[in-house]
């Protein structure tokens, strides 16, 4: 468990130090790695990590094709960052607020879709939140994202594709990617089911 623990903070200083690196010397990291292999499967762990440059079966957007197809109105923006659910057996009284995020505007925030393995609740969630936005045409340009070197977009893409939805785009440079391109950001909440 110590060994597990020990290569997590590792990641986390690397990813800290390529944050600060690239704030101080003004430089980017790379988004996706072109010795990140693409795995057959699902990410299962360490989603916070560098990203392979493709995604079979979908189609890679760089943040000039994504704003272009945002400005045109041309495809779906669906969020998949994770959200922390409101904690059970709270203390009466205990106020909670969901946390908001800023998103591409127009964006659907699915959250939690984009883990490698999903309960049949949250595909029932994340069909839904599809449905809601493209009804049963599945023709309509989906687009998945969330931040930069973030596997949760990548497993959502993927699990769009293999349920028949084409085009699938994949936007890997995420909000972080957009916002630095100094595009508008809006704050969003998660997609909430209609009753």
């Amino acid at each position: 468990m110590s060994r597990s623990i020990g290569t997590r903070n590792e990641g986390w200083r690397k990813e800290a130090f390529l944050l600060l690196a690239t704030g101080l010397l003004g430089w980017t990291a790379p988004l996706y790695a072109a010795d990140v292999p693409e795995p057959d499967g699902y990410r299962m762990e360490e989603y916070r990590a560098p990203v392979p440059a493709t995604l079979k079966g979908a189609k890679v957007v760089t943040t000039e094709e994504a704003e272009a197809l945002w400005r045109n109105k041309e495809a779906v923006f669906f969020d998949v960052m994770p959200n922390a659910p409101k904690p059970a057996n709270l203390p009466e009284g205990t106020i909670w607020r969901d946390k908001a995020r800023n998103d591409i505007p127009g964006s659907i925030w699915l959250a939690n879709v984009g883990y490698g393995e999903i309960n049949a609740e949250t595909a029932a969630y994340f069909r839904a939140g599809i449905a809601a936005a493209v009804g049963t045409d599945t023709s309509k340009p989906l687009l998945f994202y969330c931040m930069t070197n973030c596997w949760m977009s990548w497993n959502a893409a993927k699990r769009a594709v293999e349920w028949g939805y084409a085009p699938v785009l994949w936007y890997p440079p995420g909000s972080d990617g957009w916002e630095n391109a100094k595009l508008p950001l809006e704050e969003n909440r998660p997609f909430v089911l209609p009753n």
